[in-house]
């Protein structure tokens, strides 16, 4: 049987379990996009810039465990999606990037130019270094064999995004679709009596602890092992601090839930991991944001065990002087297949006293801290993020932006057990959440509930995506932290300039435009939040069946507190507490 390339791209997508595309239209991927189009089995999602177009794909694949997909023109087009690619392949989601370029005859090849097609652009080395495999077809037999091998790419192992550019000419050609290249998949995992025995160790040093912490993080969420997880933790009664990717792996007010940790995190939360004897860190590279700095002062007395399936991450730490003493290189799915009923239910550990002294850091520094009493004119983001998580429809998403409004959510939602919460970690790309919030939308397939919180900095970079949302009728609750300006920014500018705020307020440049009249030009439902006790409006915000953009008005000058302050561990953030009482509370050696 004989079809068209693009309309054989189109069923691979349908075969995949792709039930939408996100694409920006263009000349050298007309085909493409029109061949999804003529196929009743899936839709092509107009956005109106191709980084969202990527950014909605890489929040697709998060929802739904499957891989997103976002379509690209040459030139331009291609190169735009770059900041979505690196959003993919630094958080390891599984994404397909699809372009089109310039007909083959029409390329540079070996002439030493830089350019003869239209919008000709050598896209493939370009993203190499930013994907897990990126392919320009050049036998249009070859497209099954290579699409089917970039999605296993991206799927297998630790994942990421790939790119397969297909120039103009190669889309049109007409191909015998049984008589194509095939590619057979090859699964490797480690084998049973290896695993057995790296997990025994864990328990080793499980019965040596008194003071066990684990640090989840979002590869527990990409492996799929959420309720393994939560079995292991529980059965063995030990406590658990959360990197940004993963704070909802449990419900905040269960017994073992410490909150998120690190640079940013919950000062009582990084007490107890920093005064932590045995830390197992399952579905987290351990970033610098988790380890602050020196990297060596992280949980420095403790023994440290970390499971990845990616062995340069397990090496990276000889370079910084942090030692671990157990690194087991293996997928989650493997460590938790190879931990039987019986050996987790006859492994007796009593954490009662260090729960407990965890439940009274928890109050101490809620006490010092009470981020929730600051007092402002305006809204308190931290008393903002508690009615929100109160109000958070059942089985929503909640999709949050970079800088102090990921921050602030961090240390203040009490997310609900149905509730999912998304971030773009390690990119953070101003401007992922409302593209994102339109990827799980038609992830969930407008089943649930999307609620958007963005600053009013990042809501600037992809504003016009409102554009897709008012076209689709998509029901987005949009949250925009206005605080008139880049208050991230400000406060690393307290620390080191003097308080000067060039090219992050309105005196340094930087100005916004009015949210009510944007709002009005895309026929959306405009509300405004100007001071804390108004926060009661988030519940009626949220029973609108329609899309509804929500200024929440915050004071220039507020800050995240706490948060480590450059030279500090990660246990002495700031605004420094009383130094004895910072003494009184460690339970080991502080380093000044």
């Amino acid at each position: 049987m004989h079809k068209k390339v693009s309309d054989f791209i189109a069923d691979i997508l349908v075969e995949e379990g792709v039930k939408h595309v996100f694409a920006v239209s263009g000349g050298a991927s007309l085909h493409l996009i029109h061949s999804i189009a003529d196929n009743k089995k899936i839709s092509h999602i107009c956005n109106h810039q191709e980084q969202a177009s990527a950014m909605a794909a890489d929040s697709y694949s998060r929802v739904t465990g499957n891989i997103g997909v976002a379509m690209a023109t040459s030139g331009p087009g291609a190169t735009n999606l770059i900041t979505g690619i690196c959003c993919s392949y630094y958080d390891s989601v599984p994404a397909l990037l699809i372009t089109g370029n310039a007909s083959t005859k029409r390329q540079t090849g070996s002439t030493g130019v830089r350019q003869i097609g239209f919008q000709e652009t050598p896209i493939v080395e370009v993203v190499k270094p930013i994907t897990k495999y990126a392919v320009s077809i050049t036998d249009p037999t070859e497209i099954e064999y290579e699409l089917k091998k970039a999605i296993s790419i991206a799927k297998s192992g630790r994942p990421g995004p790939v790119l397969v550019d297909i120039p103009d000419d190669l889309q049109r050609e007409m191909i015998d679709v049984q008589n194509l290249k095939k590619y057979t998949t090859i699964e490797e995992s480690l084998s049973e009596d290896k695993s057995q025995k790296l997990i025994n160790s864990v328990f080793d040093m499980l019965k040596e602890s008194e003071r066990p912490v684990i640090v989840a993080g979002w590869g527990i969420h990409l492996s799929n092992t959420q309720k393994e997880f939560v079995k292991f933790a529980k059965t063995l009664n030990i406590p658990v601090a959360f990197t940004w990717g993963a704070p909802d792996l449990m419900h905040y007010q269960d017994n073992l839930y410490i909150g998120t940790f690190g640079t940013h995190g919950m000062r009582h939360a990084s007490f107890a991991v920093q005064n932590a004897d045995l830390i197992i860190s399952l579905g987290s590279r351990l970033d610098t944001k988790s380890t602050g700095s020196p990297i060596n002062s992280f949980a420095r007395e403790a023994k440290k065990i970390m499971l990845d399936i990616d062995e340069n991450e397990l090496n990276k730490f000889s370079s910084f002087n942090l030692n671990f003493d157990l690194l087991l290189h293996m997928d989650l799915k493997d460590f938790f297949n190879n931990i039987s009923d019986k050996q987790l239910e006859e492994f007796s550990m009593n954490t009662e006293k260090w729960v407990n002294q965890i439940k009274t850091w928890k109050e101490t520094f809620k006490e010092l801290d009470a981020c929730s009493e600051i007092k402002t004119s305006q809204v308190n983001p931290y008393v903002f993020g508690k009615k929100l998580s109160k109000d958070l429809p059942n089985n929503s998403k909640l999709m949050i932006d970079t800088g102090c409004s990921i921050a602030w959510l961090m240390q203040s939602l009490e997310i609900p057990k149905s509730v999912r919460v998304f971030h773009d970690c390690n990119n953070t790309a101003m401007g992922w959440s409302v593209p994102a919030g339109i990827g799980a939308y038609f992830a969930s397939e407008a089943i649930s509930p999307i609620t958007v919180v963005t600053g009013d900095g990042s809501f600037m970079m992809t504003s016009y995506e409102l554009a897709t949302i008012m076209h689709h009728e998509i029901p987005l609750k949009i949250f925009i932290i206005n605080n008139q300006g880049y208050s991230m920014i400000q406060q690393t500018q307290d620390q080191w300039l003097n308080s000067k705020y060039i090219a992050s307020s309105k005196d340094g440049g930087l100005s916004f435009p009015s949210y009510n009249e944007i709002a009005k030009a895309y026929g959306i439902e405009y509300i405004e939040i100007s001071n804390t006790s108004e926060c009661s409006k988030i519940s009626n915000i949220m029973a609108s069946n329609k899309a509804v953009i929500c200024n929440v008005k915050i004071d220039e000058d507020f800050r995240v507190v706490p948060q480590v302050v450059f030279g500090k561990p990660n246990e002495d953030m700031g605004p420094l507490i009383p130094r004895d009482i910072f003494i009184k509370n460690m339970l080991v050696k502080p380093l000044d």
